[in-house]
């Protein structure tokens, strides 16, 4: 500006000299008077392009300022961003690693920052972390973190989740699965009372470990030391309103304004339109398309009750000497080979087929006439929900929140040792008789009924159990939890 007007006033000056020498000029060489108004058209074009170079350089000034508030103002978004760091003792097949990859990687990103710690798995486990292999966020393993119980490498983990702590200074940790959220909320904890600060926590129940994993007294401990931790913990999730009810009144872990549910969300589409992958399964395992496929999907391990499964097999085959079945169990672990012997001391052999994990799952969906679950103890389990969402008929024993997933009864007179829900077959727990009378109640049950039974569940989980629902829900969980400060 003060270039302008300098410019300008010099402009004056020159003009000023112009008509002054204009006039010595005329006065002594009149035939030269062309030259004045060259020499005044001259200076108002010197002019001109003073003005247009000092409007240029201003606008250039404005864009480079307002370019430099701009990044200012992008650095200050990043750091108003809520950073969560999300801790699962291990990444194996099952729904808690699907449910962690979708969080870490499907949150806002101009609201959060995401970071994932795991720990390592057994060699008995399929692993999950290729879930990870197309994203940005890749998730950090620390190998101390394990599923078996060592005092030594706990302290490990312990360690190098608080030195995670003071690298990162997380606004929010969420714990998935109980080693995890043991270790994990101990160490905030104590990062709390020694920097003054304050780190939210929530912790995930994708099942809980208080029945059917230990004896009474270790199960009184475990349930001890979480009403422990969940005193010093803001926010627990129950992935169903049954799991909620045994937080609360069964178990007694925390009060229920503490405990929020929020379901399990997933990307349902490549079950929901798995059609086309009709008869491929069959024909990787040479299965003739008239065969009645029976299956199974999940860890090889106790809590599952293979046996109880291939017990209700064999009462089934005896029952129905005439039918073509195959019993197909998806899934590997600790237990595969006492299971096939078990399997062979039974007679199952040519009827039983073990496949070990197939990273195609909707490929199983799309062949499977009906799948079981047998489980003694269970969260929200994620093969009915992908199997609803396949139109694939479930029956399953009543554990955790498979009574949610089935729904009530939907009005059909039911047998003595099964329920027909709107969504499904409920079981008792350890009934291999009732698993059977279910299994051919499915198979002769009126079709228009069947349809209308499938109808229900695959609208159900296409309601409940989206990927879009259980993003909002969490985000909405984390902006209120750092709605009091920061």
């Amino acid at each position: 500006m003060k270039l302008s007007i300098r410019r300008t006033t010099r402009f004056k000056r020159d003009i000023k000299r112009v008509l002054q020498s204009g006039k010595d000029i005329e006065e002594s060489k009149p035939y030269l008077w062309f030259l004045k108004p060259f020499a005044i058209a001259g200076l108002s074009l010197r002019l001109c392009f003073v003005f247009a170079s000092n409007w240029i350089r201003v606008r250039v000034g404005k864009y480079e300022f307002s370019k430099g508030r701009k990044k200012e103002s992008l650095a200050l978004e990043k750091e108003k961003r809520i950073k969560v760091l999300r801790i699962i003792a291990r990444l194996n097949i099952g729904g808690p690693a699907i449910h962690v990859h979708l969080l870490t990687n499907g949150l806002d990103e101009q609201k959060f920052e995401s970071k994932l710690v795991a720990g390592s798995i057994s060699p008995q486990e399929g692993d999950m972390s290729y879930l990870f292999d197309s994203d940005d966020i890749k998730p950090i393993i620390f190998s101390e973190l394990q599923r078996d119980i060592s005092a030594r490498m706990d302290l490990m983990a312990f360690r190098r989740i608080f030195n995670k702590l003071r690298e990162i200074k997380p606004d929010i940790v969420h714990t998935h699965t109980a080693k995890a959220g043991t270790s994990a909320r101990l160490a905030v904890m104590m990062y709390n009372l020694i920097s003054g600060k304050r780190i939210r926590t929530v912790h995930t129940f994708h099942g809980h470990v208080f029945e059917g994993y230990f004896n009474k007294t270790n199960s009184l401990i475990v349930i001890l030391i979480e009403r422990f931790l969940a005193m010093i913990t803001d926010v627990i999730i129950a992935i169903s309103d049954t799991q909620k009810k045994d937080l609360t009144e069964n178990f007694h872990i925390a009060p229920a304004k503490k405990i929020k549910t929020i379901e399990l969300g997933f990307e349902l589409e490549p079950f929901l339109s798995n059609g086309s992958l009709k008869g491929q399964f069959r024909r990787n395992f040479g299965i003739r398309d008239e065969t009645l496929l029976i299956g199974i999907i999940g860890r090889l391990v106790p809590i599952k009750n293979h046996r109880m499964f291939f017990k209700a097999a064999s009462l089934f085959l005896e029952q129905n000497p005439g039918l073509q079945v195959k019993f197909v169990v998806v899934g590997d672990g600790e237990l595969r080979s006492q299971l096939e012997d078990y399997c062979q001391k039974l007679g199952l052999t040519s009827h039983v087929l073990f496949c070990g994990w197939i990273k195609s799952i909707p490929l199983v969906y799309a062949d499977l006439d009906i799948l079981a679950l047998t489980s003694t103890n269970e969260g929200t389990p994620v093969s009915i929900i992908e199997a609803m969402a396949s139109s694939v008929p479930v029956i399953a024993t009543d554990a955790g929140g498979v009574h949610d997933l089935l729904g009530p009864p939907d009005g059909v007179p039911s047998s003595d040792v099964f329920v027909v829900c709107e969504r499904g077959i409920l079981c008792r727990k350890n009934d291999a008789q009732g698993v059977a009378k279910g299994l051919k109640y499915l198979i002769d049950g009126e079709i228009q009924e069947k349809q209308k039974r499938l109808m229900r569940a695959r609208s159900f989980v296409k309601e409940r159990f989206s990927e879009e629902r259980l993003l909002h829900d969490i985000e909405s969980l984390y902006i209120e939890l750092m709605a009091d400060g920061r």
